[in-house]
């Protein structure tokens, strides 16, 4: 079928990790001059340019949808040959200066990738190839050049003028318009680029590292935005102290900033000391941003700030080795955070994140090693396997090293490739020479895809008295991977005695073989095992415990993940047996809920998320066959009996936590999360009363967090004051752009029948647009990971996602190419959804001028 269908309007090509080579000039120096316009800004680029080696290839530069203007070589005019994406020039000298003048029109660049306007201002997204938009370059990251840049611009319409680096002049020109200088001192790579040109303001402060150095830092917003920095400027020099601390990490230029944008393809971007961000991650205050969105600006700062070292400062050699710098610095903003707050809590929602979109893209169509092979459009590998995969792989390399160790090699990375464009093997050789650990065979997770499966059997020798563990693993084939080889898995567990409920320690087990035995003496009867405590492994675990095991470990685990984990395999197995056919019986997770509820000693976030169902998607991701509507049924049915049971449980957990005035720290954040969390509950169980108390709730709430929650209650149940919460909402926060995508992904969330026909209805919304990025994911990114609702049988869910991918692919196809991920796992339901699935794949694929972003996911999701 697929040799029918339309290719995409850029001719494919498959770039492969083993073709590399490297470049044949290189650009030691790069002198740029704006002239900022938004339909034709001039673009001058100086740059002194070296062969590198001994040959005589032409210099090829890339480029993309950028006009040449003129071309000199040491001072004389030259003749490239250019096309549409690329700029050669044949018969170079070995060192030259080249200076080329392009014109493009940042108004009109609706891809948000190279230099565009965004709320009237000029920003900038160069990663992964944006750069080639304003300029022909070598447009490669391991291409490094130390940049000195002049911006000019209309004072009145642009009065902020920045830059990478620190600025190193400024002025005004004759014609109303103005200039400033910004040089950064550091080689860099074309990627970590930026300017920002606008009508902006600054929340200023300064830090002083360890060596004593001041440090001015600035987030720019609009104006009117100024109040809600706050939180990013504490988490900015929260994240420059902890840096400093735990890797040894200083801040190695004078001046650091933030720029808030509304139109972002990504989350942020780390360009070296001009951090560009969508405001979703900089904007916070209690009014518009709940709780999450406060973890969420703290981590994201956070990541984007240590990438000053692991990203800038070392970078990537080539794109394969994207999990070097994101791997590692998504590890490092986990950290932050877990010491910034619950180390517990933060476990859980990094797993809850890998499970719900990593596992997923591991088992599906698109699967690859975090060091891919190949690809035809990089923008796609930016995945939750490359980051959040990436980050469990340097996790266990710490597990295995402990923190001192960790520290060593870290140092010796940092030491051995400042400066440089580095790969995945340098780092873990670095860790090897730093920590002295054979890592040999962990090398596998690097170059083999696929989530590996750990079964554990626990027995006893009644003759010895031995406690038997036996672990198998075994790894799934992925496209183009079968026959694996055994991974060096680091397992932690630890052997509960059923009399005095104790464990005489926690051990850690590298498992390197397929199978293996752990004899353990000293036992009179079988244990009860914890494994994969803290979850120490990426790694699917069938231990196969008793309903009476995993709740004894859901109020007993001493390991706060292994708690949390003991609950939710008891939940899950109730619900995957009630959706395969079985009636439920849910007498063991009420108990099990009930005594959790009741331990005073555990932290209210804790209980919060041990307390919660799994999502539909996840017990699905138990099943053989999905099936979306006995899930939800199951699952339905489950929710609604624990209300029931648990009614005065939950009322005495809501009251507990209600009333109190908006705080942001960890206690009375975990305290709304799990007055929000009972709240749910009373909604389940279908009292007279559910509804009136949510409304209550909404409309007294001093939070983001509990009138938002109070709104998804509602939203999610067929009371009569659902619409009332609705429209309350949306008019008091009709002017907030980031508040109303919380709007629209709330009704694209709901549990109801009615969601599909509501998502056609809020795609002719006056405030929904293709335009914006964060719209689409609101609305469409929310919709397809509603299991339920997204494949309802009719294939309407199927046919609104396609509709909008052929509509945003021409306006922005890395946004759209990014929705087409729920649509790729249709192998995984049955045979009446696995063709309406694939009919939609096919329809986009058909689609006339298809962009090699979607085309190359939607072409492999079909295999």
């Amino acid at each position: 079928m697929l040799d029918a269908l339309n290719t995409p309007a850029t001719p494919l090509h498959t770039v492969r990790r083993t073709d590399y080579q490297v470049p044949d000039f290189l650009v030691p120096t790069l002198h740029l001059a704006f002239v900022l316009d938004p339909d034709a800004t001039l673009v001058t680029a100086t740059m002194q340019i070296t062969r590198n080696g001994t040959h005589n290839r032409p210099l090829v530069f890339a480029g993309d949808d950028v006009n040449l203007v003129s071309a000199m070589l040491d001072g004389v005019p030259c003749n490239p040959i250019v096309t549409d994406t690329s700029l050669s020039l044949a018969d170079c000298p070995d060192q030259f200066e080249l200076v080329l003048v392009t014109r493009i029109a940042p108004a009109t660049n609706t891809k948000l990738m190279g230099l565009y306007v965004s709320g009237g201002n000029f920003c900038t997204q160069c990663e992964a190839e944006g750069f080639r938009r304003i300029m022909f370059f070598p447009d490669r990251p391991d291409v490094l050049s130390c940049y000195t840049v002049r911006l000019e611009a209309d004072k009145t319409a642009y009065p902020i003028l920045l830059s990478n680096g620190d600025k190193t002049g400024e002025g005004d020109l004759d014609d109303g318009r103005h200039w400033a200088q910004w040089v950064d001192p550091f080689p860099k790579p074309s990627y970590l680029f930026a300017l920002v040109a606008g009508t902006l303001s600054a929340n200023r402060d300064q830090f002083t590292t360890l060596s004593g150095k001041t440090v001015d830092l600035a987030i720019w917003v609009a104006e009117n935005d100024l109040p809600r920095t706050a939180y990013a400027m504490q988490a900015l020099k929260d994240s420059m102290a902890w840096d400093e601390r735990i890797y040894g990490r200083e801040y190695d230029l004078s001046q650091f900033n933030i720029v808030a944008v509304a139109d972002f393809n990504f989350g942020a971007m780390e360009n070296k000391s001009l951090n560009i961000f969508n405001s979703r991650y900089i904007l916070a205050d209690p009014e518009t941003a709940t709780d999450f969105d406060y973890d969420g600006v703290a981590g994201v700062v956070a990541h984007e700030y240590f990438h000053n070292w692991s990203g800038d400062r070392v970078t990537c050699r080539d794109w394969f080795q994207l999990s070097l710098k994101e791997g590692f610095t998504v590890f490092r903003d986990q950290s932050f955070s877990a010491d910034h707050g619950s180390h517990a809590v933060k476990r859980i929602e990094d797993v809850r994140t890998l499970r719900a979109a990593q596992f997923p893209e591991d088992a599906g169509p698109l699967a690859h090693p975090i060091r891919p092979e190949s690809y035809m459009e990089i923008s796609n590998f930016y995945t939750a396997t490359i980051y959040n995969k990436g980050a469990e792989v340097i996790r266990m390399m710490h597990t295995l090293a402990g923190p001192e160790g960790f520290r060593k090699g870290t140092d010796l990375y940092f030491d051995m490739y400042d400066g440089t464009a580095a790969t995945c093997e340098d780092f873990v050789g670095a860790m090897e020479a730093g920590t002295g650990l054979d890592l040999a065979q962990f090398r596998l997770w690097y170059s083999q895809a696929g989530t590996p499966k750990v079964s554990a059997v626990l027995t006893l020798d009644t003759g010895s008295q031995d406690a038997i563990l036996r672990l198998a693993q075994s790894i799934p084939d992925t496209p183009g991977q079968a026959g694996k080889t055994a991974m060096a898995i680091p397992i932690r567990f630890a052997l509960f005695d059923r009399e005095n409920g104790a464990h005489r320690g926690e051990q850690i087990h590298l498992l390197t073989t397929e199978t293996d035995e752990i004899r353990i003496p000293g036992y009179v009867e079988t244990p009860i095992l914890s494994i994969n405590r803290g979850f120490g492994a990426p790694v699917i675990v069938d231990a196969k415990r008793s309903a009476e095991d995993l709740a004894f470990l859901s109020a007993h685990d001493d390991d706060p993940f292994g708690r949390y984990e003991a609950m939710q395999q008891l939940m899950l197995d109730t619900l995957v047996d009630a959706a395969s056919g079985s009636a439920i019986n849910p007498a063991p997770v009420i108990n099990a809920v009930r005594n959790t509820l009741a331990d005073t000693a555990l932290e209210a976030a804790l209980i919060a998320e041990a307390v919660l169902l799994p999502s539909e998607a996840f017990i699905g991701d138990q099943m053989l066959v999905v099936e979306p509507d006995a899930i939800h049924t199951a699952r339905e049915m489950l929710r609604s009996a624990l209300g029931t049971a648990l009614a005065a449980e939950w009322h005495r957990a809501y009251t507990n936590h209600d009333g109190k005035a908006f705080e942001i720290s960890a206690e009375a954040k975990g305290g709304r999360r799990l007055k929000n969390v009972a709240l749910g509950y009373i909604m389940a169980a279908g009292g007279a009363d559910a509804g009136a108390l949510a409304q209550r709730q909404f409309e007294s709430a001093d939070n983001m967090t509990d009138r938002l929650g109070a709104m998804q209650a509602l939203v999610n149940s067929e009371a009569p004051e659902r619409q009332a919460a609705l429209d309350g909402f949306y008019s008091r926060y009709a002017d907030n752009p980031l508040v109303i995508d919380k709007w629209f992904s709330a009704q694209a969330m709901a549990g109801r029948a009615d969601t599909p026909s509501a998502i056609a209805m809020l795609a002719k919304h006056p405030d929904f647009t293709l335009a914006n990025p964060n719209r689409v994911r609101a609305l469409y990114g929310a919709f397809g990971g509603n299991q339920w609702a997204f494949n309802v049988s009719n294939g309407e869910g199927y046919r609104l996602l396609a509709d909008l991918i052929i509509a945003l692919d021409p306006i922005n196809p890395q946004t759209a190419a990014k929705l087409i991920t729920p649509l790729g796992r249709w192998k995984r339901y049955g045979a009446d959804r696995q063709k309406l699935m694939r009919a939609a794949l096919e329809r986009i694929l058909s689609t006339p001028n298809l962009s090699k972003d979607v085309f190359e996911q939607a072409s492999k999701s079909l295999l």
